[in-house]
């Protein structure tokens, strides 16, 4: 796996974690206790996606965005116990490949 995967991989848990703690409470009447957890487990997100190797963050920003909806259908199965069906599936691939896409595609030299 290289470094770029495992550190869009580790801040897309740390995201899916903080804002499923909010679901919980909001949605699911837990404690506000969670939250606090909630919080530092967004920070670790957003710290974790400075690591991105991008030249720019917007970019690494977007490309982000195809991992995490993949590793959001995995919650849904796996923490959620929802089966994905092959819509679910499908979607995700497309925006894995478009997520490539955006992080890997040649790029001509910008003009500021």
């Amino acid at each position: 796996m290289t470094k770029t995967a495992l550190i869009y991989a580790s801040a897309a848990l740390a995201e899916i974690a903080g804002c499923f703690g909010f679901w919980l409470w909001l949605r699911e009447g837990r404690s506000a206790w969670i939250l606090p957890a909630s919080l530092v487990s967004l920070a670790l997100f957003a710290w974790l996606l400075t690591f991105a190797e991008s030249s720019a963050a917007g970019r690494a920003y977007a490309a982000y965005g195809g991992v995490y909806i993949v590793a959001s259908i995995f919650w849904l199965w796996q923490v959620e116990g929802v089966r994905p069906d092959r819509w679910d599936a499908i979607g995700a691939c497309l925006c894995l490949l478009g997520a490539g896409l955006i992080l890997f595609g040649p790029r001509s030299v910008a003009v500021p």
